[in-house]
C-alpha cells in the first residue's frame, strides 16, 4: 500500500503540471491576440496608404476634386462668339491648380441641359494633370468613361495648324455624335480642346470645330506675352467662318474636312 507520503508528494507534482499547461495555454492565446493586433494594424495602414495613394493620382480637374479649385476672381483671357448659337447661353470658368496650372473653360448651352459645346484652354503648370493622357479627360468630359471608348475622326486644319479630332467609338452619322479636338502647343505651354454637337453631317460638325478654333480670341494681350506670339503668329491662317454649316474643301486627305480616304491600292 501506498504511505500517506507518498501520497501528499503526488498532489502538488499533479498541481503544478496543470498550472504549467494553463500558463502555456494563456501565453499561446495572448501571443496570437498580439498576432492578429500586429497584421489587423499592417492592414489598417495599407488601407490608409493605399486611399491616400488613389487621392493624390486620380483626383480630377472638375471644381471641388483634388488640386483644382473654382477661381470666381479670376479675369477671364479668351473669348469666342458663335454667331451660330444666338439663343444659347455662353458660361467661363476659370480653374487654378497650386502648382501653376489654370484651365479657361468656355461652354455653350442652356444651364438645365447638357451643354452643346465646349472649349478649354489648359496651361501648363507643374501639375501631375499636365503628364495624364489628354484623351482620356477629354473623354470624360464628354460623357464617357475611358479613352477606349473613343476613335479618331481625323484632322482638320486651323489657325493653330493640323488639329486632332475624336468622337465616340461606333456612333452613327446622324445627330449627337459630337466630335472633340485636341491640340497641344508646345510654346507656350498649353493645351486647346473640346468638343461640339452642331451641326448634323460630320463635314458639318469639322466645319463647326474649326470655325471655334478660328474665332478664339485672346484679351489682353499686353498681360500675356506669350499668349500673344501664339495668336499674332497665327492670325494669318485664321480661316473663314462666313457659312460655318458648310464644309470647305481641301485637296489634302489628310486634313479634308470629309472623312479620310486612303489613295491607291493597298
Amino acid at each position: 500500500m501506498q504511505s500517506n507520503s507518498a501520497r501528499t508528494a503526488a498532489v502538488p507534482r499533479s498541481g503544478s503540471v496543470l498550472q504549467g499547461l494553463k500558463s502555456f495555454a494563456d501565453e499561446v492565446c495572448g501571443t496570437f491576440a498580439r498576432l492578429f493586433a500586429y497584421v489587423g494594424a499592417l492592414a489598417l495602414i495599407a488601407m490608409l496608404g493605399v486611399a491616400g495613394w488613389n487621392h493624390l493620382d486620380h483626383g480630377d480637374d472638375t471644381p471641388g476634386r483634388a488640386g483644382w479649385t473654382l477661381a470666381d476672381a479670376a479675369v477671364p483671357a479668351f473669348s469666342l462668339r458663335l454667331t451660330d448659337q444666338p439663343d444659347r447661353t455662353a458660361t467661363y470658368t476659370v480653374l487654378t491648380h497650386p502648382e501653376g496650372g489654370r484651365k479657361d473653360v468656355l461652354r455653350w448651352g442652356e444651364p438645365a441641359d447638357r451643354p452643346t459645346a465646349e472649349l478649354e484652354v489648359y496651361r501648363f503648370g507643374s501639375e501631375r494633370d499636365a503628364r495624364r493622357d489628354p484623351r482620356a479627360d477629354l473623354a470624360v468630359r464628354m460623357g464617357r468613361s475611358t479613352a477606349s471608348e473613343l476613335e479618331t475622326a481625323g484632322v482638320i486644319d486651323s489657325r493653330f495648324g493640323p488639329v486632332g479630332l475624336v468622337r465616340r467609338a461606333g456612333a452613327p452619322e446622324g445627330a449627337g455624335a459630337c466630335l472633340g479636338f485636341l491640340k497641344t502647343i508646345a510654346e507656350p505651354s498649353l493645351r486647346i480642346s473640346g468638343w461640339s454637337c452642331q451641326g448634323v453631317t460630320i463635314p458639318a460638325r469639322r466645319a463647326m470645330v474649326g470655325c471655334m478654333l478660328n474665332r478664339l480670341t485672346l484679351l489682353a494681350p499686353d498681360r500675356h506675352r506669350a499668349l500673344s506670339q501664339l495668336f499674332t503668329g497665327s492670325d494669318q491662317r485664321r480661316g473663314g467662318c462666313d457659312e460655318p454649316a458648310v464644309a470647305t474643301g481641301s485637296a489634302d486627305w489628310v486634313t479634308s474636312t470629309a472623312n479620310p480616304r486612303l489613295r491607291g491600292a493597298l
